[in-house]
């Protein structure tokens, strides 16, 4: 399948980038503040097949030495196909010589870990909602 590559977020549906996330089983939020999350980010990437939207993800960096990813979500039926992986690969590239943390759903941690990441052992969370992350398994 032929699919294509967007940076940034000139054109993009948000309404579209809502329903992915909340597709992939993601938390969801508002268009407004997925949209503000997305542009205040070091980097967006967005990959469609034709016009669908099917995939997303985006990092947040100091552009030197750390960075962040976060929302890598790919719609159900397009996902095992390459797509996160794909959309990994564009953040990597633009993220090179940082150090690069995640939080993944605790079912996606295989992907992750073909990828290269690992298991944090020093790693510290607060979130809005902590009784609900942990219910989750994001934390103890």
């Amino acid at each position: 399948m032929d699919y294509v590559i967007k940076l940034g977020y000139e054109g993009i549906s948000w309404y579209s980038v809502c329903e992915v996330i909340k597709k992939a089983g993601l938390a969801t939020h508002s268009l407004e503040d997925t949209e503000r999350a997305f542009k205040h980010s070091y980097i967006s990437v967005f990959i469609f097949h034709n016009d669908l939207l099917i995939g997303t993800g985006r990092a947040l960096s100091d552009g030197v030495y750390q960075a962040a990813i976060y929302d890598i979500a790919v719609l159900p039926e397009y996902q095992k196909k390459g797509i996160g992986k794909i959309i990994m690969d564009e953040l990597e590239k633009n993220l090179i010589g940082t150090n690069i943390i995640l939080y993944a759903n605790p079912s996606a941690e295989s992907f992750y870990k073909k990828l290269g990441y690992s298991k944090m052992l020093t790693g510290m969370a607060k979130f809005v909602n902590n009784d609900s992350m942990r219910t989750k398994g994001f934390i103890q």
